[in-house]
């Protein structure tokens, strides 16, 4: 996690909770439960892991306030009603105090039209490419190898790790961060089949993706074929993702990785989408839809819930008993051959 060690006093002051005991204690890093030491701070989010309190070395655990006295017995614990949200503000808190500083400017080897317009504090890599009429928004940091083409745009405090692409014209808003090698604004499968083979339809429009919003490593969002494709704020997609031509995205959406949408579906606001989901083209799905693993979704979704299976998918309930048949289903066949028999 980086050398630093902090007091307990100090973690309290910066994120708040109610510290148990040992306001004085110095940690040094942040671990798991089951590989914590003396000088850890760790969490307990999960029931599931609730053996591992009393096994723990950690010198501070992190529990809500159903935990809290099995916590203190054991030494001191932070009591806060969502451990896991605190453990992720204190990652944050801890990266701020440990990666090291970035400092503004471009970097001399960094080819940079003189028609584009960077914003204040800004950091351009080694070898990256800032096309004319680009906008780099203030305190934007943009890494090694990567290219905005023209017209492009990348709003204020937004990170773009090394390798990325953000195609002409598209747009990310403020406080992003895309990881390396994702390509925002490469075509859409779009083809018009002729006699003499697949004619190229043109992708005319761009990709407009809002604020907060993180994008996986090697995922890739393609430009619409009219209109835009469109990631609204707060969206967290995964590594290895692909949003075909004229997705729309609702907020606060996340989607694991190697899920991939089809052209023209629109999801909704706060949907979940598990890893390696399908979602065919020109479809709705409302808000609060929760897609489980490997699913295949291959007609629209009108009612928010947790819908589960390769094909057909249904509503979760329903296909884990389903699930729960086919798996006896080779005996039932046997029992009922023997019935037969008789």
């Amino acid at each position: 996690m980086g050398s630093t060690t902090v007091a307990l006093a100090e973690l309290i002051a910066a994120l708040g909770g109610d510290l148990l005991g040992g306001s004085d204690i110095a940690i040094s890093r942040i671990a798991p439960l089951d590989e914590a030491d003396a000088a850890s701070i760790s969490f307990l989010a999960n029931s599931r892991y609730q053996s591992q309190l009393a096994k723990t070395a950690a010198a501070c655990v992190i529990v809500g306030p159903a935990q809290a006295e099995a916590a203190a017995a054991r030494g001191a614990a932070i009591v806060t009603p969502d451990p896991y949200l605190y453990f992720a503000k204190l990652t944050q808190w801890w990266a701020a105090r440990t990666r090291p500083a970035v400092h503004a400017g471009v970097h001399p080897s960094a080819v940079v039209s003189p028609e584009a317009r960077l914003g204040a504090e800004v950091s351009i890599g080694p070898l990256a490419v800032i096309e004319a009429g680009a906008v780099i928004g203030d305190r934007a940091r943009i890494g090694a190898h990567c290219v905005v083409e023209r017209d492009a745009e990348v709003g204020a405090d937004t990170r773009l790790a090394p390798r990325v692409v953000l195609g002409y014209g598209c747009r990310i808003g403020a406080r992003g961060l895309v990881h390396s090698g994702a390509v925002i604004g490469a075509d859409g499968f779009g083809l018009a089949p002729s006699k003499q083979g697949y004619v190229k339809i043109e992708q005319l429009g761009n990709v407009r993706i809002g604020d907060d919003v993180e994008i996986g490593a090697n995922t890739c969002i393609d430009r619409g074929a009219l209109a835009d494709t469109v990631i609204e704020d707060g969206v967290k997609l995964d590594n290895l993702i692909q949003i075909a031509h004229n997705v729309h995205i609702g907020k606060n959406t996340a989607m694991a990785g190697c899920a991939a949408v089809a052209g023209s579906t629109r999801i909704g606001a706060n949907c979940t989408i598990g890893g390696a989901a399908n979602i065919i083209g020109h479809l709705t799905l409302v808000d609060g839809v929760h897609i489980s693993a490997a699913t295949t979704v291959t007609r629209s979704i009108h009612e928010p819930g947790v819908y589960s299976g390769p094909h057909p998918f249904e509503d979760n309930a329903s296909w884990q008993k389903n699930a729960a048949t086919l798996r006896q289903l080779h005996t039932l066949r046997e029992r009922v051959r023997a019935l037969e028999k008789k």
